[in-house]
């Protein structure tokens, strides 16, 4: 039988030694182990975890960036983005979408609309969906069409004039009728108005023909009402829509449609998103008009203009219609007519298609860009090419994501429904995301009307995107086989300017500037003098255009496609977004230096202009003094990039005037935008300094200068940055 060994007491102690050292590592392996973990799945704990990006926006602690794959410079992403580029699908694409009418609520729009959401599917975009609105459009009664007579002096019908195809009309024209004799007002801007009125002919109580061009349909209806007129006929003078040596221009008996709300979106929820389940208070937009309006062909015209009598027409706004001595009007006995507005309001459901790839450094930051996708009639060069643009766009750089290339932040594709009632499908989405879109939106890029010639290139945008175009431009080449840049082909020393232009009412990236307070540029190949003839008629078709551009429209298209790719390349990847926030600055100088010609007037009164000069010189120098901070930090520190990228997102919308009612005064962007707080508005008032006693309202102006002085000081106290880096003079 074995013995039992009991231990001595030195046996024990290293015995116990060995437990407790073994205990303490088996405690100190499962707690590294256990903060590892923590660390990648806490996002309370980011703060431990270095140089992520910083907490700098309202949405909570952003993720950790993923790891870098390969690097790719801007070489790398410009032969990337040609290589997956292709001009056949720009082709075939502006052919099917141009293949028939296509407005708001037909099947063929439902069509283009479940392929649209099938292409942004299959291109293997992050995402794809619908957004929709229920709005109130505005179309011809069918059984009850419009009409224009020519009546005698007992009122009688002498003629029935043709108005041609029932689709050319002008959506929310006011219904009813307008009886009275005709006045000739040239294009109808404020200044043939006033012209009028010097040579003694005053349209009151009379109806306007009016030629296409200059401005917009809705600025011609809205001056006319201003004027006193009862209605207004807008036709297309050979003068301003030639054919060109092969006869290829506008027949004699096409009109061309336009709408006359002076605004964008559905004017019956002004201000409002058209969603289903809200209950709008009654009321409409303040721009829709309260005379009848119609568009009429040049033979019709031409019937109408050779009976007039009457004074000479000035020599600049005699056209070239056939036979016509462009007389003013009315005359005596005087051509008198009597037309008929039976449009009637619609409520339509309209879609919004869109894609996006998301972003992976600053999802939350989007880089939009849009085309409009209806057309009340074939619609090649409005609707056809902008979609053409949109899918392949959307294509291409979903094939470069999956070839390496990291989008810094996301890209949003948009194809808008409704457009050729005024932006109505991208306002009612803007006006859904008020909130939201100045925290989020970098820029919007329209390709609306992209191509009609190929003779010019126009932009038409915000200051703070100018820089950024002027070097994209150097970077691609003219599509005119010139062997030059488009920026060599288009900067000529006599007319720079000329190239980069104010947004207009009418682009479809205005409301996203004026209203929203988001960069906008919409881009344009056109003719140099000369303006595509088919825009907004029967006759815009694949055939038309192409032929107009000798064949080479796939090629042109192409070219935009670079422009718009290279533009979205920069603002996607770049550690900064690339706006110049400093050509505000610039851009202040040049809209208020005007308002330096009435400080007599104004020191005679007891009233100064100061309180806004300080106000713009602020800016100036937040503008210089952020300039200098980002030059002097280091560009690799994530947290103060993302803080810079905020700060400069957020400018255009600190133009935005805060004063103001959204719903009462959409656009209310101080230099861009319309309305009281606008610098134009200012100036007009000013004006009335130098027309005599009692014109010039001192409480107005008093007013105007507030709203505009302190939504300009609003502007550089929040580009000073935080509360306690502002210094300012004012």
């Amino acid at each position: 039988m074995a013995a039992l060994v009991t231990p001595g007491r030195r046996d024990r102690t290293k015995t116990l030694t060995y437990v407790v050292l073994s205990a303490l590592l088996i405690f100190t392996v499962a707690f590294l182990l256990g903060y590892v973990a923590l660390r990648g799945s806490c996002p309370s704990c980011a703060g431990l975890q270095g140089n992520l990006l910083a907490v700098v926006s309202d949405e909570g602690a952003p993720e950790e960036p993923p790891g870098p794959g390969p690097p790719l410079y801007w070489a790398d992403l410009k032969e990337m983005f040609q290589k997956y580029l292709r001009e056949d699908s720009l082709e075939r694409t502006i052919r099917w979408v141009s293949e028939d009418p296509h407005p708001p609520g037909s099947p063929h729009m439902a069509v283009l609309a479940q392929r649209m959401l099938q292409s942004f599917t299959s291109y293997g975009l992050d995402r794809a969906w619908t957004d929709t609105h229920y709005v109130g459009l505005q179309r011809p009664d069918r059984l009850n069409p419009n009409f224009l007579h020519q009546l005698d002096l007992q009122g009688s019908i002498l003629e029935k004039l043709s108005l041609e195809d029932p689709e050319m009309y002008c959506p929310y024209s006011a219904p009813g009728n307008a009886t009275g004799v005709l006045v000739y007002a040239n294009y109808g801007r404020q200044e043939d108005f006033k012209a009028l009125g010097e040579l003694g002919v005053n349209p009151k109580g009379h109806l306007v023909i009016l030629r296409v061009g200059q401005i917009s349909y809705a600025e011609k209806v809205a001056n006319a009402e201003a004027a006193q007129a009862r209605g207004v006929l807008i036709y297309p003078d050979p003068g301003d829509i030639p054919q060109d040596s092969r006869k290829l221009g506008l027949a004699q008996d096409r009109a061309v449609y336009g709408h006359v709300h002076l605004g964008t979106g559905d004017p019956y929820t002004p201000g409002f998103p058209s969603f289903n389940h809200t209950q709008f208070p009654p009321g409409s937009s303040s721009g829709l008009p309260h005379i009848p309006a119609h568009p009429i062909s040049a033979s019709t015209a031409a019937r109408l203009l050779s009976k007039l009598s009457g004074l000479a027409a000035p020599r600049t706004w005699k056209g070239r219609l056939a036979g016509v001595p462009y007389r003013l009007g009315p005359g005596d006995p005087g051509v008198r007519v009597h037309l008929q507005v039976n449009n009637v309001k619609t409520s339509t459901m309209i879609s919004n298609i869109f894609g996006c790839l998301e972003g992976r450094f600053e999802p939350d930051h989007y880089v939009i860009v849009g085309a409009q996708r209806d057309a009340l009639g074939p619609g090649a060069a409005s609707s056809g090419v902008g979609t053409a643009l949109l899918l392949e766009l959307s294509r291409t750089f979903s094939t470069m994501v999956r070839n390496g290339f990291q989008l810094r932040r996301t890209l949003l594709f948009a194809s808008w429904d409704a457009g050729d009632f005024g932006s109505v499908g991208s306002t009612e989405w803007l006006e859904g995301y008020f909130t939201t879109l100045h925290l989020k939106a970098v820029a919007y890029i329209s390709l609306d009307n992209a191509v009609l010639g190929d003779d010019r290139f126009y932009a038409k945008t915000s200051p703070l995107l100018i820089s950024l175009i002027e070097s994209v431009l150097k970077q691609v080449d003219s599509p005119n086989r010139s062997g030059q840049s488009l920026y060599e082909q288009v900067m000529l020393p006599e007319r720079p300017s000329s190239v980069m232009q104010p947004l207009p009412m009418d682009s479809s990236a205005f409301p996203f500037t004026a209203s929203a307070g988001v960069p906008g540029v919409e881009f344009s190949f056109a003719e140099d003098g000369r303006p595509y003839p088919f825009l907004r008629t029967q006759d815009d078709t694949y055939e038309n255009l192409n032929a107009l551009l000798f064949g080479r429209l796939p090629a042109v298209a192409m070219a935009v496609a670079e422009v718009v790719g290279q533009l979205l390349i920069k603002l996607t990847h770049d550690q900064l977004v690339p706006l110049d926030f400093s050509s505000y600055g610039d851009a202040l100088v040049q809209q208020l230096t005007p308002l330096n010609q009435y400080k007599s007037e104004l020191k005679s009164r007891g009233l100064t202009l100061q309180w806004l000069y300080s106000a713009r010189g602020d800016y100036v120098r937040a503008a210089e003094k952020l300039r200098q901070e980002i030059i002097g930090s280091d560009d690799r520190n994530e947290r103060l990039n993302r803080m810079y990228n905020v700060r400069i997102m957020r400018v255009e919308f600190y133009f935005l005037s805060p004063y103001i009612s959204a719903t009462e005064t959409p656009f209310r962007h101080v230099l861009q935008g319309r309305g009281p707080q606008t610098v134009r508005a200012l100036l007009d008032h000013l004006g009335r300094l130098r027309e005599g006693l009692g014109v010039f309202d001192e409480a107005v102006f008093r007013r105007q200068l507030a709203l505009l002085t302190c939504t300009l000081q609003g502007a550089a106290n929040a580009l000073s940055g935080e509360v306690w880096d502002i210094d300012t003079n004012f």
